[in-house]
């Protein structure tokens, strides 16, 4: 079908709730690459939303979903999965985690560990404690729950009354934190850096506060690693990047590759308030995703590509900022590894955005004034000075 048809179908069958998408649908990619319906290629800067950690097409991740779908790809998990055990196995012994539990999206994992949190206290006898406090500008999903917990009012109207229990206080402002935790606290939850409102990296004072504070007053501290796990920092996880350890940390997004999965990771004292029958998850864990989930974390750990995300990472945010001290509309650069936002000073972002991608090249928007860019931890510095001159000539233009 040509994209015409395929537009036009989208509109007669589909619930719309993307608005107008950009006018493209892509076939295959390859690397860094897609090539669409038209056969033109496209370089993404974008990965999905920070999904696609190893590219498209990766020989490894192909090759373990086209081995897992021959033998089996769902199983309940009323019995055991091999895939299921390994890939628990391998979380743990790289990161602080003593237990996992899988979902199939970010929203899922983080929707358990609000439970994990409030049961964790009901079980200590303490069913009071409930609350949990949340960043401004936040994002933690789609749910009823996890949309109560994102800090950003936009996404709340539609669904009033909201799910009650959650608070939010602005990141980086420790006074604010303070204040806001009560008797009803059971959990402060945060992304170390927030990814969908235009990446915003929380301070190391800040992270190291948040851990002595949720320490003096006995609350448990929960990181939302969805979008800044997985190496997309240029660390194998965020907190590493603070030497602190969160009681409760979640993943999703790059785990899969692609591929639907999300990770519910917790120290072993607040795990242990899971008991038979107080959580599940028809889909979570099923031998095809983390068959997936194996590949990756296998790439991950033995191909250098933490480290690229790192090395590159800061290769492309100096490209960035010196492309900045020439061009006064870009105003800030912000990131780790990876994760990249670029204030503008003018409201061009979708502009900018629109003008790449007809030169090529997919990156993000936020509102009207940031730049979001979260490349493949595949990319090289050589895409990235194509990114950058592409960059370049839109804002000229």
């Amino acid at each position: 079908m040509n994209l015409n048809e395929i537009i036009e179908m989208d509109k007669k069958y589909y619930m719309n709730t993307f608005g107008n998408r950009t006018p493209v649908c892509f076939e295959y990619g390859k690397g860094i690459d897609l090539w669409d319906t038209e056969g033109r290629k496209y370089r993404d800067f974008f990965s999905g939303i920070a999904v696609n950690a190893l590219g498209y097409s990766h020989p490894k991740l192909v090759n373990a979903i086209k081995e897992q779908a021959e033998k089996l790809m769902h199983c309940s998990s009323l019995y055991y999965i091999e895939q299921q055990a390994h890939l628990a196995k391998v979380l743990v012994e790289n990161s602080c985690a003593d237990r996992v539990f899988f979902a199939n999206s970010g929203a899922e994992a983080n929707e358990g560990a609000i439970k994990l949190a409030r049961i964790y206290f009901k079980k200590k006898g303490m069913p009071e404690k409930y609350g949990v406090i949340t960043l401004r500008n936040s994002f933690h999903g789609r749910t009823l729950a996890t949309l109560a917990a994102t800090g950003q009012e936009k996404y709340h109207k539609p669904y009033m009354p909201l799910t009650p229990g959650f608070s939010s206080v602005p990141i980086n402002d420790l006074e604010a934190l303070e204040e806001a935790v009560d008797e009803s606290t059971c959990a402060v939850m945060l992304e170390p850096v927030q990814g969908e409102s235009g990446v915003y990296p929380a301070t190391l004072e800040y992270i190291k506060g948040v851990r002595d504070l949720c320490d003096k007053k006995g609350i448990l501290l929960i990181f939302d690693e969805v979008q800044c796990g997985l190496g997309r920092t240029g660390k194998l996880f965020g907190y590493q990047h603070f030497d602190v350890e969160p009681d409760i940390f979640t993943l999703a997004k790059a785990l899969g590759g692609g591929f639907p999965i999300g990770a519910l990771c917790a120290k072993a004292h607040t795990a242990a308030a899971f008991e038979p029958g107080d959580h599940g998850s028809t889909f979570g864990g099923n031998p095809l995703a983390c068959a997936a989930g194996l590949a990756v974390m296998d790439t991950l750990l033995n191909d250098g590509l933490v480290e690229n995300a790192e090395r590159v990472g800061n290769y492309f945010i100096g490209k960035l900022k010196a492309l900045a001290g020439k061009h006064p509309i870009l105003s800030e650069v912000r990131g780790k590894g990876l994760m990249i936002g670029v204030q503008l000073s003018e409201d061009r972002a979708v502009e900018i955005k629109e003008k790449c991608f007809r030169e090529g090249y997919l990156i993000g928007s936020v509102g009207g004034n940031i730049l979001r860019i979260l490349p493949p931890l595949i990319v090289t510095e050589q895409d990235i000075d194509g990114m950058v001159d592409v960059l370049e000539g839109a804002i000229t233009e």
